[in-house]
């Protein structure tokens, strides 16, 4: 059960590569995170594509947007749900992702992807906390569920 957030310069994704885009984070995170193909598990994957005004985004203080487009994800999910391995493949995937989504693009894609892996019992959904159990119970994790009871 992730929330994806991708920040991505404004102008770079038009409806079509945001489709892809969208398509392959929720894939990419399906396979990683070892969710079952059911809509009541995959509805839980949740992506959000915010896209920032020109001029709001440096890299070292410079605006380098004629040559780069610089992407930062950032996947929040429950402790618990990755290992190294699988945060490895998770960036892998992401990283391949953009590069079919935005093969149209002429400037190199640098993605930044951050693994925000809230604490057991710190996630709040629909007004009651959860815990990794409900979790795997919810999302369907294949790993995970000798948790659920």
């Amino acid at each position: 059960m992730p929330n994806i957030v991708i920040r991505i310069p404004a102008g770079v994704l038009n409806s079509d590569s945001k489709r892809l885009l969208s398509e392959q984070i929720n894939a990419v995170a399906a396979q990683v995170e070892q969710i079952p193909d059911h809509p009541k598990h995959r509805f839980l994957c949740w992506v959000l594509i915010d896209e920032v005004a020109a001029g709001n985004w440096t890299c070292g203080g410079q605006d380098v947007s004629a040559a780069y487009v610089p992407v930062l994800i950032q996947v929040h999910l429950p402790v618990g749900v990755l290992d190294d391995a699988t945060r490895a493949q998770y960036a892998a995937g992401v990283q391949q992702a953009f590069v079919t989504a935005l093969a149209h693009e002429r400037r190199s894609v640098l993605t930044s992807c951050l693994f925000n892996e809230v604490a057991d019992g710190a996630w709040g959904v629909n007004g009651a906390l959860w815990q990794l159990p409900d979790f795997a119970r919810h999302a369907g994790f294949r790993h995970l569920q000798h948790l659920v009871s």
